[in-house]
């Protein structure tokens, strides 16, 4: 199966592309913009520290958890990090979070996915930024958000997953957010659920 390639704001069925889908990865990867003139020549290329997070939702829209490279696993276990990539260096994600759906707390109804840069790095530093779902049993690619605007924000909403009945859907956002840290992002994410 071909991954499926999301526009902003197209919403997916993940049971669709994935019948049974027990456990999912967020992958989410980035590069440092290409430097120019003569200073690039000079220093080389810059690292950026971007940071993939996740903040849970109950049905009243009530933040129940964040995951992110200070708290790398949720406290029921079903979400757990893969830990801080402090440059952007190197083919493939750069962070991951892994999703257990089936160890999620009921309650949960909605996770929202950011990529953010508590160092203060901006967008506009950063080429190349995507988020991708994976079948974690399969390794099979599902599909993925590219990220294209550029602008001197330090944080992104990348996507929603969202509960709907026995079925997740995934909704691709790619809106810029306020914020250098997920705690921060709070109120970018509502405006998206």
């Amino acid at each position: 199966m071909v991954a499926i390639s999301l526009s902003k704001g197209q919403v997916l069925s993940l049971n669709q592309m994935s019948a049974g889908l027990k456990r999912l990865q967020m992958g989410v990867g980035w590069d440092p913009a290409v430097a120019r003139g003569l200073m690039a020549r000079i220093t080389g290329p810059k690292e950026i520290d971007l940071d993939a997070s996740v903040i849970t939702f109950d049905a009243s829209k009530t933040p129940t958890s964040i995951v992110y490279f200070g708290k790398l696993q949720s406290a029921d276990g079903a979400i757990r990090h893969s830990g801080d990539n402090l440059t952007g260096d190197g083919d493939g994600d750069d962070e991951a979070i892994l999703v257990d759906l089936t160890l999620l707390d009921a309650r949960i109804e909605t996770l929202v996915f950011f990529v953010n840069s508590y160092q203060g790095h901006t967008f506009d530093e950063v080429d190349n930024a995507y988020c991708r779902v994976i079948n974690d049993e399969t390794g099979e690619e599902l599909c993925r958000f590219t990220l294209t605007e550029k602008s001197a924000h330090t944080g992104v909403v990348m996507a929603v997953l969202s509960r709907n009945d026995d079925d997740w859907l995934i909704k691709a956002v790619g809106m810029p957010g306020v914020g250098r840290t997920a705690d921060q992002l709070v109120p970018d994410a509502l405006r998206h659920i």
